[in-house]
């Protein structure tokens, strides 16, 4: 038997080394990293009806994480 889900349920996650807080509420769900307030949101309604994998390689494309960055990239920034 499952339980409903009602209010918000908050759990840590680890991703390569670094903390986000996933938040799961009957609208859909939120991955942030910890001590943050923007994040990744994903409605249950985009993940059921296929936008999801849209949505994901259009924020992907928008937010590029400072780690990700190559040295080169540094570089000409500078």
């Amino acid at each position: 038997m499952t339980t409903k889900l009602e209010g918000p349920l908050r759990r840590e996650v680890d991703i390569e080394g670094a903390a986000y807080t996933l938040t799961i509420t009957p609208q859909g769900m939120t991955l942030v990293p910890k001590g943050r307030r923007k994040g990744f949101e994903l409605a249950w309604r985009a993940l059921v009806s296929g936008d999801a994998a849209l949505a994901t390689a259009l924020n992907a494309s928008l937010h590029v994480r400072p780690a990700a960055r190559t040295s080169a990239q540094t570089r000409t920034k500078k």
